[in-house]
């Protein structure tokens, strides 16, 4: 499975969701799409307030840093990840928020 852990930002309490990981050098690009919706998806929200979260791939688990990529990076991890799931250009096209793309390093 491909997850990522987020603590609640006001429960505390730990909160997993399914994630489609992309892999760039070391690092791991998840979008917060929430498909399409006006609003991030609360793992999101979560793991912006903490900076850092836990992530599993397959059977790798690994802590991690997150950090929002922005211009010429967005656009090379964004075209990397509408590959890997074009859905997500429907899902730009719902929505005026621009969708994050959401890189994570190990910590």
């Amino acid at each position: 499975g491909q997850r990522i852990t987020t603590v609640g930002k006001k429960s505390g309490e730990k909160r997993q969701a399914a994630v489609i990981y992309g892999k760039h050098g070391t690092s791991h690009v998840i979008i917060a799409s929430k498909g399409g919706s006006d609003t991030p998806p609360a793992w999101f929200v979560n793991l912006e307030a903490r900076g850092y979260g836990h992530i599993q791939v397959k059977a790798d688990k690994m802590d991690v840093k997150m950090r929002i990529a922005e211009g010429e990076e967005r656009e090379q991890l964004w075209a990397m990840m509408t590959n890997i799931f074009p859905t997500y250009l429907e899902y730009q096209q719902k929505t005026a928020r621009k969708i994050p793309v959401v890189v994570l390093d190990s910590l």
